[in-house]
Formats: structure tokens, C-alpha cells, sequence
């Protein structure tokens, strides 16, 4: 499975690198389908509440009213039915690799599941939402969707009469019945836009409309295609006929073959097996989570930096407790909390220049604490070649550098987001003389595996969002790579080329170069964390 998944995010990253080229990282569409999502479903609201304005209920009055917007107002309402489809069925293909690159790039799992799982209803919704739709047509195809429909559901023998007896000849079907198909084609997507919105509410600012570039684009297209292959009925309904040959809507209605030939306890058993599978993949198998970040009151004035910075809504604000005097202190949502470490770098307390006392933070995360992170950094640079050019790497482990990336370059320190590291440790390392430059290796600009740990260090590097970037650390030693997992040989170049500036620079004059006895303390720090952890374990 892991093989698979890693096989999976290789492919995406590949294929949106391509798209960058056409498109650009901000407007690539596979990095916008959760955006594009609800955009199509917009476009589908809106094409469907216009069509309503020229359609007609009734057995006869709907195929007519139909085929008088097909035909006869096609410039307009024509459009909206042509619109109101392919919208439909693109939502269904972006709704599906949606799933498939959450699942390859495994945010689904641990403290992650609440998306997924509220993710699973509107893959049925949706489907609800196409099936009754096609009814209110009222040509052959709505014939045979309403037939295998209400077989399937008579099945399940919880309806006082069969569903299916309304189809069996003219004289049973009554305009009632579409009355009743237009509530549910109203309801349903209601009911759906719901669980979108609640599928979003565990997420700092999700994306919910896509780049305006992205959505004209996608608008443009779907017009053009419209007016090109309008959408038209497959003759009217006759109930007192068997439809012999009728187009399957292969993004709607793949199942309606099948369920023909395949007895319909099976079909409601795989259903059944389907949704619960899909529900618990976030925990099959459960993944081994890091524990969340926690907080030093000691060290936190409720500067708000790392509430405002968490991707996941995990920090809220609270009243003081512990009588400092401050207003306000942070409180970690352990339940949302996934370990990212963004928390940590954008907290004025971390700060690796400090002298006296423990090297805790105000927030700090318990399986990679701050300490270890700068004796980390010691380290990496005491195994670096001598001579000039020496480069120390802080690298995301989602990643060209990450864990998957191949040979690991000297002087990586791998850390869970490119944003961990506080912009205090890039000065450090380069005013104690740790290394010749620092390279940030991050994901990819396009989407961060943490969702803005690539925005935030750019920023704070850029000096527009706290902690800032000391002006004093010069910026040719600072190489920045945003590069997926499948680009680990442009971080080779990029880093061999750096490799180069950095040799043809004048020595850097450190301004206090790392004593003996800080780098022994370092290498005690991360010893006595590495114990405390197992320990923990």
C-alpha cells in the first residue's frame, strides 16, 4: 500500500509540473481541486435554477418543455442544459481525483480523518443529485434510470407498495411524481452544499473559489464545449415500450449496467462495503501520530503569531491562567493538532542564540522539540567536508529532500515543514559559521504537504510576516528550492550550483563564531531529548 501511495504522489507531481508550465503553480488545476469543486457546483446551481425558469413538471409537459430549451432557445437556456451537464460530469472527475491525491499524498490519516470522512457523504450526494436529475428529462435514458432505480430500491423492502409498479404502464405514472423528483432535486443539493461546508471547518481558511484566471478558464471551456456538443434528449419516454438502446452517462450512471445483470443484494452488500471501507481507511492501518505541540507558559505572551499561522484551526486563543501579565495565552487542540512544527517557527521564542537556561519555546513540539532541532543543525554541520561551499540544507520531509528523495545530501536536517525552522536559526547558522549558506527545501509552490508552510517562510524570509528574517543575514547564502518528492535531481543541481557561488564569495566575517563548549552542550541537549523520548515511548 505505502508503495502504491508513494508511486501515486510521484505520478501527481509529475503531471503537475507539466500543468505548471501551461498554467502556472497558482492556477495549476491539480492543485485546485478542491477549489474547482465548488465552483462547478456554483455553476451547476446557478444553470439549474435558470433552466427552471423555462421547464415544465407533468409526464408530457417536462420532455417538451425540454426539447423546446434544447432547440429553440439553445443560445441561452439550451446553453444552461449543456452547462448544467458537463459541469456535472466534470465535478464527478475533479470530486474523484480529488480523493485519489489526498489519498497519494496521505492527508487522510491520524489527526487528518474529520475531511475524509465528512468527504464521504458528498461522493453519494452527489451522485443523489445526478440520478434524480436525469429523471426530470423524461426521454429513454430517464426511462431506464427510473426503472433499474426503483427495482434496485424495491429491493430493500422497507416501501409499503413497490416504487416500481408507477412505471409499468402510462396510466400509473402521474404528475405528482415529478413533483416529488423536483423536491429531491432541490433537497439533495442543499443537503450537499452542507456537507461541504462542514466538510471545510477543520481547515484555517480553506479554499473555497479557485483563481480567477483558473475559474474564467474553466468557465471558457466548458461554454465553448456546450455550443459545440449541446447536450440533447434520447427520444420521450414510453412506458409502454422497452427503451432497447440508450447512452450511458459514463460519469453518472457506470453502475446501471451492472446492476442489470448482478442480483441486487449484491449491489446493495457492495455499496454498503464501499461506504464503510471508505470511512475507515483513516484507519487501515492507524497511523503511529507525533505528539502534539504543547505549550510553555513560561515563555508565551499570547502574541497570537501561532494561532495565526496553524493550518488546521488547532490554537485558540484563551484567557491568562498562570497570572503573568499578559491578556492572553494559546491552548493546543490535541485532536487537531498534526505535529507540522509551523507553530514553533513563527513563536518570537524560539530563538537558538540563547545562552542561559533551557532552550524551551513558548510552543514547542514534545517529539521534535526546539532543542534538538539546533542540536541537529550542530551536528549536520560538524559532518560537513571542509573546504569552501559548505552548504547546510533544513529540509521538509515531504519534499525533493524529503525521506523519499534518494542520496541524502550532507548537512540535511530534515524536519516535518519547510516553516518549522524559525527564521532565528538560518542567522544562527550562518553568524556562528556553521556552514558557508543555508538551503530551505520545501514542497512544492503549488500546494505545501501543511498548506502554507511554503507561503509562510517566504514571507518571513521577504520580512512581511513575523518572525522576521534579520536584515543582517546576507541573502546570497540563502538558497530557497520548492520542489515535489519526484525532483530530487534539481535539488542536487540547484545545491551544486550554490555549492559554487558560495566558494567564489569572500569569507563570511561570523560575528561570533561556535564555541566548543555550545556545540557540547547541543550534542548533550539532543542526547538527554533522545532519552526522554524513549522513555516516553
Amino acid at each position: 500500500m505505502a508503495g502504491l501511495r508513494t508511486t501515486l504522489r510521484r505520478g501527481f507531481d509529475r503531471a503537475e509540473r507539466g500543468l505548471d508550465r501551461l498554467f502556472g503553480h497558482d492556477w495549476n488545476p491539480l492543485a485546485n481541486l478542491g477549489p474547482l469543486g465548488w465552483f462547478l457546483f456554483w455553476i451547476v446551481v446557478v444553470s439549474g435554477i435558470y433552466l427552471f425558469i423555462f421547464w415544465d413538471t407533468g409526464v408530457h409537459a417536462s420532455y417538451e418543455s425540454v426539447e423546446w430549451i434544447t432547440h429553440d432557445l439553445w443560445w441561452h437556456a439550451g446553453l444552461s442544459r449543456s452547462l448544467h451537464r458537463y459541469a456535472s460530469d466534470l465535478m464527478v472527475l475533479v470530486m474523484f481525483l480529488h480523493l485519489v491525491r489526498e489519498w497519494a499524498r496521505d492527508r487522510y490519516r491520524g489527526k487528518r480523518w474529520f475531511s475524509w470522512v465528512t468527504g464521504v457523504p458528498i461522493i453519494w450526494f452527489v451522485y443523489l443529485s445526478g440520478i434524480t436529475g436525469y429523471w426530470l428529462v423524461w426521454d429513454q435514458l430517464a426511462q431506464y434510470v427510473a426503472i433499474t432505480s426503483t427495482e434496485l430500491l424495491d429491493a430493500l423492502g422497507i416501501f409499503a407498495e413497490p416504487i416500481a409498479r408507477n412505471f409499468l404502464s402510462p396510466a400509473n405514472l402521474s404528475s405528482r411524481f415529478f413533483t416529488l423528483m423536483v423536491f429531491l432535486h432541490i433537497a439533495i443539493p442543499l443537503l450537499l452544499l452542507l456537507v461541504m461546508w462542514i466538510h471545510t471547518q477543520r481547515i484555517t481558511d480553506a479554499r473555497t473559489n479557485p483563481p480567477f484566471g483558473l475559474a474564467l478558464i474553466t468557465l471558457v471551456a466548458l461554454v465553448v464545449v456546450s455550443y459545440a456538443i449541446p447536450a440533447v434528449s434520447q427520444g420521450p419516454a414510453d412506458l409502454s415500450l422497452v427503451p432497447q438502446r440508450v447512452g450511458i452517462d459514463w460519469f453518472y450512471l457506470p453502475l446501471y449496467p451492472v446492476i442489470e445483470i448482478v442480483p441486487p443484494g449484491i449491489i446493495w452488500a457492495g455499496v454498503g462495503l464501499f461506504t464503510v471501507v471508505m470511512i475507515g481507511l483513516p484507519w487501515l492501518p492507524p497511523r503511529a501520530e507525533a505528539a502534539a505541540a504543547e505549550v510553555y507558559l513560561p515563555r508565551c505572551n499570547g502574541c497570537m503569531r501561532c494561532a495565526n499561522d496553524c493550518p488546521y484551526a488547532a490554537i485558540t486563543i484563551e484567557p491568562r491562567s498562570d497570572g503573568l501579565p499578559y491578556p492572553r495565552e494559546v491552548k493546543v487542540n490535541p485532536a487537531r493538532c498534526v505535529a507540522c512544527g509551523i507553530c514553533m517557527g513563527s513563536c518570537p521564542a524560539s530563538t537558538p542564540f540563547r545562552t542561559s537556561g533551557d532552550l524551551k519555546t513558548g510552543i514547542d513540539l514534545p517529539d521534535y522539540p526546539f532543542a534538538r532541532l539546533r542540536a541537529d543543525v550542530i551536528a549536520a554541520a560538524e559532518a560537513l567536508p571542509e573546504g569552501g561551499g559548505r552548504i547546510l540544507t533544513l529540509a521538509c520531509a515531504h519534499g525533493a529532500g524529503g525521506e523519499d528523495a534518494g542520496p541524502v545530501p550532507p548537512g540535511r536536517v530534515l524536519v516535518p515543514c519547510a516553516a518549522m525552522p524559525p527564521p532565528s536559526i538560518i542567522d544562527y547558522i550562518i553568524s556562528r559559521g556553521l556552514a558557508d549558506g543555508v538551503c530551505i527545501s520545501g514542497c512544492a509552490e503549488r500546494e505545501c504537504q501543511h498548506r502554507f508552510g511554503v507561503d509562510w517562510m517566504q514571507q518571513r524570509i521577504a520580512r512581511t510576516r513575523d518572525p522576521l528574517l534579520r536584515e543582517r543575514v546576507p541573502r546570497e547564502r540563502l538558497l530557497t528550492v520548492w520542489a515535489g518528492p519526484s525532483e530530487p535531481l534539481r535539488l542536487q543541481m540547484e545545491l551544486a550550483a550554490f555549492a559554487e557561488r558560495l566558494a567564489a564569495m569572500a569569507p563570511y566575517e561570523k560575528l561570533r563564531p561556535l564555541g566548543a563548549e555550545e556545540a557540547a552542550e547541543a550534542r548533550a541537549v539532543a542526547q538527554a531529548v533522545a532519552r526522554a523520548q524513549v522513555v516516553a515511548k
